[in-house]
């Protein structure tokens, strides 16, 4: 008697439905997987994930609230034996790192072919690293000591901080980030002073001009 072959459980978070149902549909085609369940904010997905315990959740860094760089921290708390790869249109240089350091192993965007998807999706659950050769280079290059002489000062930003240039960026006000994010406009305050030290931006309209130039530039 042949044994039954079992899927490879995946839970897709994204805030996009047609995003959602996008990758759904082409996670669904392959034989060996399926989705177990869809979420669009950070609770919702720790949540869902506490319910259906996914082998692989596919995670987009910009979600409908919450944070999806936090989400990968509170996934690993949660079940360590969950895989995580992201899958999103921001920078890889500037959130690739930051998503392997919270606990992803892989890093995708959203543009890549159908066959890129499902090969990291294989990747990252057999327990590999999948990311671009140039954020693997850096990679290397870190664990030897050595350090990028070209660095983007948006780099220097902790992971909060860039949640919050990232929201400033899309037009999100002081209050509309807190709610976002769950945190008091004090602390978003404390936050935009400290991304506009860190960028050398010379008053608020100018940290306005470069998050929302940056966003341009991600796509």
């Amino acid at each position: 008697m042949s044994r039954l072959k079992l899927r490879l459980r995946i839970m897709v978070v994204d805030d996009h439905p047609m995003m959602r149902d996008g990758l759904v549909m082409r996670i669904s085609s392959q034989s060996d997987m399926e989705v177990c369940g869809e979420a669009e904010s950070e609770d919702g997905a720790v949540e869902l994930a506490k319910q259906v315990c996914p082998d692989l959740a596919l995670i987009d860094i910009s979600l409908k609230s919450g944070d999806g760089i936090e989400l990968i921290k509170r996934l690993r708390m949660l079940n360590s034996s969950t895989k995580m790869l992201v899958v999103s249109a921001f920078q890889e240089s500037l959130y690739a790192e930051r998503a392997m350091r919270a606990g992803a192993l892989g890093y995708l965007n959203k543009q890549e072919s159908n066959e890129k998807l499902i090969e990291a999706i294989r990747a990252v659950c057999h327990g590999e690293r999948y990311v671009s050769s140039d954020i693997t280079q850096r990679l290397v290059s870190q664990a030897l000591g050595k350090r990028s002489e070209t660095q983007n000062p948006i780099e220097l930003l902790t992971d909060r901080e860039l949640e919050v240039f990232k929201l400033i960026g899309l037009g999100h006000s002081t209050s509309s980030i807190a709610n976002k994010l769950f945190l008091s406009t004090h602390t978003i305050d404390t936050h935009r002073e400290n991304i506009k030290r860190k960028l050398g931006c010379k008053n608020g309209a100018d940290l306005i001009r470069q998050a929302i130039q940056s966003m341009l530039e991600s796509g």
